[in-house]
């Protein structure tokens, strides 16, 4: 079922109710039109092969987005009853680790878009004849329909990475981004003067519970890369022994490094004197200049020890990339308040690939770092913890189960990202060994 975002058929509705209806309808519209390019883009055998144990087949994907569609907004918003309950439990992400979902009897490719439209005629439906301006807080200011938008981007993203995963001849493509044309001349960190800020959020309609309350913190000065780091540079660890020297390695990635006999990032080999990569089922080039990508937490931390800084903490990203010393205030974006569009950050698929480093002058940080949104997501030094004053919101499940010091917090979104998954508070998390997510890093040092 296809709408364009305009509504029709309903009572005239406050201005500000209706910008936001119509906000939540094209987000809906584009997460389904990436659904779509990513799951249209393979046979149903690809769709339902699983190509790696840390990835689902992408048929179970597909039928997750709908199912979690059903559940929050014809179940959660609208409060019908199931459209097919016998299948709530195959699509439950805690039931059912990854690793064992090929096992289970989930829908066919054909079965899974259907059930998956029909779901989405009827969510439709509902954001029509839903008040967005009421007190539910699970519909105000649009909420769960922005949840859900986020929801499906998210597993967008995840599904781009099952593409990066999978063998065989490319599928997708895109054009390249762009160039850093003052690459050159930029300083190789910027200096981010103590004091307080403002972390988090209070007021960002569609921020999910993690990012949230704002509060303040007071952060000591410190010195920060201006870009992420390249491949090029991460090159130098490597050609100076970085995966045989265990000074530089927390004690679990020393383990690591030697289980899985690691010598470089994923998805890197050399042949001959040259440092080849695979991107989406083409094998060309490492370019030196591009932010190296797939690398895990212990990477980033040896990387930062071999060069004799650290990983910035989650708090000191933050601050980098939305104080305004002149204000004082903390804005939503490294660039100010309005969204992100094209010349200011890598987002969206756009592009199937990091812009160089430097690249997107006009995305920079009021104190100079670039790209600190979108292109990579980059490791910080902190555990996944909640804010002072924290209460989960819709559920336990999407943040409160994960908090401790198993997982380290990613800031800044990727090129895979969609504009509506990301933000200047967005958090985003993941144990330290993984590395087919698209991350990257940046260091830091005391001033």
């Amino acid at each position: 079922m296809t709408r364009s975002p305009t509504r029709s058929g309903s009572a005239p509705q406050d201005a500000d109710a209706e910008a936001l209806r119509q906000r939540a309808l094209a987000a809906l519209l584009t997460a389904r039109e990436r659904t779509a390019l990513l799951t249209d883009s393979v046979d149903d055998h690809e769709l339902t092969s699983q190509h790696s144990p840390l990835m689902s087949p992408l048929v179970w994907d597909l039928a997750h987005i709908g199912n979690q569609e059903e559940l929050w907004l014809l179940r959660g918003v609208a409060g019908r009853e199931a459209m097919r309950p016998e299948i709530d439990g195959l699509y439950d992400a805690f039931e059912h680790p990854r690793a064992t979902r090929p096992s289970l009897p989930l829908l066919a490719p054909a079965e899974a878009r259907a059930y998956a439209a029909e779901v989405r005629g009827r969510a439709l439906d509902v954001l029509d004849g839903t008040a967005l301006d009421g007190d539910r807080p699970l519909v105000q200011a649009g909420f769960a329909f922005g949840m859900i938008a986020q929801h499906e981007q998210q597993h967008d993203e995840t599904m781009l990475i099952t593409h990066q995963l999978r063998s065989g001849p490319a599928v997708l493509a895109a054009p390249v981004p762009p160039t850093a044309t003052d690459a050159a001349d930029l300083p190789a960190e910027v200096l981010v003067p103590g004091g307080p800020f403002t972390m988090g959020t209070s007021t960002e309609p569609w921020a999910l519970d993690n990012e949230r309350p704002a509060h303040v913190r007071d952060v000591p000065a410190f010195l920060i890369d201006t870009t992420p780091v390249t491949c090029g540079a991460y090159q130098g660890f490597i050609e100076d022994g970085g995966y045989a020297e265990q000074r530089w390695w927390a004690p679990e990635g020393w383990a690591m490094v030697h289980e899985h006999e690691l010598t470089a990032p994923l998805f890197w080999h050399r042949d001959g004197g040259q440092w080849l990569r695979r991107r989406f089922g083409v094998t060309e080039l490492v370019p030196a200049d591009e932010p190296v990508l797939h690398v895990s937490w212990y990477e980033a931390d040896a990387f930062a020890r071999w060069a004799g800084r650290r990983l910035p903490t989650e708090a000191e990203w933050e601050k980098a990339a939305r104080h305004d010393p002149v204000s004082g205030r903390s804005r939503r974006y490294p660039w100010g308040d309005e969204d992100p569009a094209p010349e200011l950050a890598n987002l969206g698929q756009r592009h199937l690939r990091p812009a160089p480093a430097g690249a997107y002058a006009q995305g920079r940080s009021p104190y100079g770092a670039r790209q600190l949104i979108g292109d990579v997501w980059e490791w910080t030094s902190s555990d996944f913890l909640p804010y002072p004053g924290f209460s989960a919101f819709p559920y336990r499940e999407y943040s409160e189960v994960f908090f401790g010091p198993a997982h380290k917090v990613l800031r800044g979104g990727s090129f895979a990202v969609d504009p509506v998954a990301c933000r200047g508070t967005f958090r985003n998390w993941d144990l330290p060994v993984r590395r087919q997510i698209f991350a990257g890093f940046r260091t830091a040092r005391d001033a």
